[in-house]
C-alpha cells in the first residue's frame, strides 16, 4: 500500500508517518510547505497532481483540511484523508467537504456534530493520540544536568496567544462592541466545559469584527455562513485565551513556583519564572515528565475535545491537572489518571494539595500513561482510521 502524505510542519506529522509505515504503508511525502510558508492552492494542487500521475497513491492525507488537496483528489478519485488537530479550522465551510472521496477526521466532537451532517459518510470524529514509544526513547536517557534544569513544581508549555490573538489589532473597533467582547470574554471565564461565545454573539458585532479586519476570513463557496464562528472562535476566542492564561499563571504564581516556557511576550505576567522556547521533539517531554505539575489551558475554540497537550503530557508519564472539558470523562477517570479544575479557586487548592502529596501524584501520572499506552497511541488512531475509510 501506497500513500501520500502532505506536510506543512506540523509537530505530529512524524508520528503519524510513523504510524502508518508500523502498518506496513509505503509513505510518500510532499514536503514543499515545510520550507516554503503561504503556497497557493495552485501550487499545492501542482505538486498533489504530480504524485497522483507518477505514484498513484491508494490515498492522499494530511494534518488539516486543505479545500485544493480534496478537489484534485476527486478529480482522480483518489480518496483523501486527514485529521484536524486546530481548532478553528474555517477551511470546513468550504464546499469541498462535501465531495465523495473525503474522509475528514476531526478530534473535537461539537466540531464533528457542526459539520458531519454536511456529508455523513465522508466526516467522522476521532480524538487526539500520543506517541508513547518517541518519548520513552527520549526519556530513557535522562540525566541529572536534565533534572536540575527541567525540575519544576508547576510548568506551563506554550503560547500565550497574545502572538495569535487578531483582536489585539482591531483598533476601528466602535466602543459598543468592544465591551461586548470584553463581557463575553469575563463570562466565559466563569465557565468550564462549555462555550457561551457563538450562541451569545449577535450580528452587529459580528459584522464589526469583520469590517474592522482586512485578513477576517472569506470563503467563496460555503456549506454555511461562517462569519459569527469566524468572530467567535478566530477572534474573541483568541482574546479569551490570552486573557485566561495571563490569569491563570499570575494566580499560581501568587502561592507556587510556576515556570514558564514559551516564545510570547510575557510582560503581563508577574511572579512566574519565565523560560524561552523549548524543542518539541528534544526538550519538551523532559519538562513534562520532570514537572510535579503540568498545566494544561485548552483554548474555548476547542470545545468539548481534547488538545494535543493533554496527550502529550500524559505519554511522557507526567502529572497532569486540565481544565475541564467535556470529552474528558469519556476517556480518562479524574483523579485516577489526571486532575480536572473548574474554575481558579479549586485550582489553587488542587495544586497546593498535589505538591504534598507526592505518591499519590506520582501514581496518577503512571495510571494516565498506561491508560494512554493501552488505548491512546497513534498507532490505535491509524488503525481506526484506515478501518473507517476503507
Amino acid at each position: 500500500m501506497k500513500i501520500l502524505v502532505y506536510r506543512y510542519g506540523s509537530i505530529c506529522e512524524p508520528d503519524i508517518i510513523s504510524a502508518f509505515q508500523m502498518l506496513g504503508v509505503d509513505v510518500l511525502e510532499e514536503r514543499s510547505e515545510i520550507t516554503h510558508k503561504g503556497l497557493s492552492n495552485a501550487e499545492r494542487i501542482r505538486l498533489v497532481e504530480h504524485v497522483l500521475r507518477s505514484e498513484q497513491p491508494l490515498f492522499v492525507f494530511s494534518i488539516n483540511f486543505y479545500p485544493a488537496i480534496a478537489e484534485i483528489c476527486h478529480i482522480y478519485r483518489t480518496k483523501y484523508l486527514c485529521w484536524t488537530v486546530d481548532s478553528p479550522v474555517p477551511e470546513l465551510f468550504s464546499q469541498s467537504i462535501l465531495l465523495d472521496t473525503n474522509h475528514i477526521f476531526l478530534f473535537d466532537r461539537a466540531q464533528y456534530l457542526r459539520f458531519s451532517p454536511h456529508n455523513p459518510g465522508g466526516i467522522h470524529y476521532l480524538p487526539l493520540a500520543s506517541c508513547t514509544e518517541r518519548f520513552d526513547r527520549v526519556l530513557s536517557s535522562l540525566s541529572r544536568e536534565d533534572t536540575e534544569k527541567y525540575r519544576t513544581d508547576i510548568s506551563f508549555v506554550g503560547s500565550l496567544y497574545n502572538e495569535k490573538n487578531p483582536m489585539r489589532h482591531l483598533s476601528a473597533l466602535s466602543d459598543h462592541t468592544r465591551g461586548y467582547v470584553d463581557a463575553l470574554v469575563e463570562a466565559s471565564l466563569k465557565i468550564y466545559g462549555y462555550n457561551p461565545v457563538e450562541d451569545a454573539l449577535n450580528d452587529q458585532v459580528t459584522q464589526d469584527i469583520k469590517s474592522c479586519s482586512k485578513d477576517f476570513y472569506a470563503i467563496e463557496k460555503a456549506v454555511e455562513d461562517p462569519d459569527r464562528y469566524i468572530a467567535s472562535h478566530s477572534y474573541i476566542g483568541m482574546q479569551i485565551a490570552e486573557t485566561e492564561r495571563v490569569r491563570t499563571l499570575n494566580t499560581l504564581a501568587e502561592h507556587f513556583k510556576v515556570d514558564l516556557f514559551t516564545r510570547s511576550d510575557t510582560s503581563a505576567l508577574q511572579g512566574v519564572h519565565i523560560h524561552g522556547g523549548v524543542e518539541s521533539l528534544t526538550e519538551m517531554p523532559k519538562i513534562f515528565r520532570l514537572s510535579k505539575i503540568n498545566l494544561n489551558m485548552t483554548i474555548r475554540p476547542i470545545q468539548t475535545g481534547l488538545p494535543l497537550r493533554i496527550f502529550d503530557i500524559l505519554g511522557c508519564g507526567g502529572f497532569l491537572m486540565t481544565n475541564y472539558q467535556a470529552e474528558l470523562p469519556d476517556y480518562f477517570e479524574i483523579g485516577t489518571d489526571l486532575e480536572a479544575y473548574s474554575g481558579m479557586e479549586e485550582l489553587v487548592e488542587k495544586c497546593a494539595y498535589y505538591l504534598e502529596h507526592e505518591e499519590e501524584r506520582r501514581q496518577i501520572a503512571m495510571n494516565g500513561y498506561r491508560k494512554v499506552c493501552e488505548q491512546h497511541t497513534y498507532l490505535h488512531r491509524i488503525k481506526n482510521m484506515i478501518e473507517t475509510a476503507f
